[in-house]
């Protein structure tokens, strides 16, 4: 990245940085949040701009990391605007203000950090950062327990990256993110203490990104206020997927590492698949849909698919950024909607038949694409994901013809759209592309197939296997929470009174007259 880029870059955190202190006097902290977000998507938008001065092409090093960090200024931008029309007046503002411009500063300086070193400690300040807000109403005591979770996972998280960190830099000498890249291109990541430290790097975005069988405080945040909700679901756990694509090269240069990524991930992405299926509450499906992208977005990692992932990144913290902050609008959309509709007709085999026209509408124009506009070939796992979304658009059964052609269209739309930004990924933004593992990539397809046939499933039967012995596990969430709450609970007492917000918290607490 040339040097002026890189500056234009730290700019962002900067000014969060500047926000949070400018906010602390009792009268300016809202105007500080609004001047310090807006500066900052600025300041993200002039270095998008800077990438078109000589020498500043957009590369294998920078594009990602500007479009990450574009996203993060502009949904800080979007939660500030928010917050401020929603907890306005509350107890305890000054603290969620200056909390949330510090997460916002940490988490936009993992995407500008250029060494690993520096990366690792924006990231456990984020973590440390963010831990206020979850418990924002501390007299909730789930909202507590979750912190506390987090809290756990987050320190086993930075252990394992400080390690790895470690061991890189007794075996190169560097923690320079560009060097180790050009490194290990050169000379491959043979020997134990390299396949360690990308062990250990993949173990800790596992943990950072709340999968299984960690994974219950996430699902169980949904205590803070809904603007917290949206920062940790669009912007917070969706690191992980960048540090990912920011350490390709170890990454790829290491089986089990990429395994290990794969078998959780696909795992998780199946079993949260199936659990937000049984889940009543719109924002209970949220935050178990949140786990599950997070497990598909660790897979496509895992297989080599970073252009794939990034596009899942970006896609999936936009969608869930305004899910979350009009999810009091939906709760009411759906229920009109309900009432509305007219019954559905579920033929027996509109399942299949939906996936087999995806499939051809989908190899249709990759070969289209490939052959006529001689874009790259698209690996055959990230065409089944996009098979597989597509197919549930085609299973409505109805008898018009005119909903059976606008629904056609609108899949073929979808095709030529997921098609069109995968390839801006790759070869606009230089998201770098393995080809997968054959074993893995059979794992990954084996376990999106078997999450297809069960939404099908649970779909042709129209509720009908609710008191199944599966319907039950699955909506208890396999029960997998169950020994981490045990161990929170045990060491820390629900109805301890003590300040759960930690170091920062009781500071910020005290700077704000004792109220918490």
């Amino acid at each position: 990245m040339p040097h002026h880029l890189h500056w234009t870059a730290w700019l962002v955190p900067l000014l969060y940085l500047l926000g949070a202190a400018a906010g602390l006097p009792r009268r300016s902290r809202w105007q500080a949040l609004s001047w310090a977000s807006g500066g900052a998507l600025g300041a993200a938008l002039a270095g998008d701009l800077s990438h078109l001065v000589p020498g500043g092409t957009i590369g294998p090093h920078n594009g990602p990391a500007a479009a990450v960090m574009t996203l993060i200024a502009f949904l800080g931008w979007v939660i500030a605007r928010y917050s401020r029309g929603n907890l306005a007046g509350e107890a305890g503002e000054r603290r969620f203000v200056c909390s949330l411009l510090l997460t916002l500063a940490g988490v936009s300086a993992v995407v500008a950090a250029r060494n690993l070193g520096v990366l690792v400690l924006a990231w456990a300040a984020s973590s440390v950062a963010v831990h206020p807000l979850l418990t924002h109403y501390r007299e909730r005591p789930a909202a507590r327990i979750a912190a506390r979770k987090k809290f756990l996972a987050s320190r086993l998280a930075e252990a394992c990256l400080l390690s790895a960190a470690v061991l890189l830099y007794r075996h190169w000498h560097t923690l320079g993110l560009t060097p180790l890249a050009r490194l290990i291109a050169v000379h491959g990541a043979a020997g134990a203490q390299l396949q360690c430290a990308a062990l250990l790097l993949a173990a800790a975005v596992l943990l950072k990104s709340a999968q299984l069988p960690l994974h219950g405080w996430l699902v169980q945040v949904m205590e803070a206020p809904t603007s917290v909700s949206a920062l940790m679901h669009a912007g917070v756990v969706n690191l992980g997927g960048y540090v990912l694509i920011r350490l390709a090269p170890l990454i790829s240069a290491s089986l089990p590492a990429e395994g290990l990524l794969v078998i959780v991930g696909s795992t998780t992405a199946t079993l949260a698949g199936l659990t937000l299926m049984t889940c009543p509450s719109i924002k209970g499906r949220l935050a178990w849909s949140t786990c599950s992208q997070m497990g598909l977005m660790a897979a496509e990692c895992g297989l080599g698919l970073y252009g794939l992932a990034l596009l899942h990144l970006l896609g999936h913290a936009l969608y869930k950024a305004h899910a979350f902050l009009s999810s009091g609008e939906a709760v009411r959309e759906s229920t009109v909607a309900r009432m509305r509709a007219a019954p559905l007709r579920r033929a027996p085999f509109a399942t299949v038949l939906g996936l087999a026209v995806a499939a051809g509408l989908v190899a249709a124009s990759a070969q289209l694409w490939h052959t006529v506009l001689h874009a790259p070939a698209v690996p055959g796992v990230a065409l089944l994901l996009c098979t597989l979304g597509v197919a549930t658009l085609l299973w409505d059964a109805s008898a018009d013809a005119l909903t059976r052609t606008r629904n056609l269209g609108a899949a073929a739309l979808a095709v030529q759209l997921y098609l069109l930004w995968h390839l801006t990924m790759t070869e606009g933004l230089g998201a770098p592309s393995v080809t997968p593992a054959p074993l893995l990539a059979g794992y990954s397809a084996l376990c999106l197939l078997l999450l297809y046939a069960a939404q099908a499933h649970l779909w042709r039967a129209g509720g009908a296997t609710r008191h199944s012995r599966l319907y039950a596990w699955a909506a208890a969430g396999y029960f997998l929470d169950e020994p981490l709450t045990r161990l929170v609970t045990s060491r820390w007492p629900w109805h301890d009174e003590r300040s759960p917000h930690g170091p920062l918290g009781q500071w910020l607490a005290q700077r704000e007259g004792g109220t918490a």
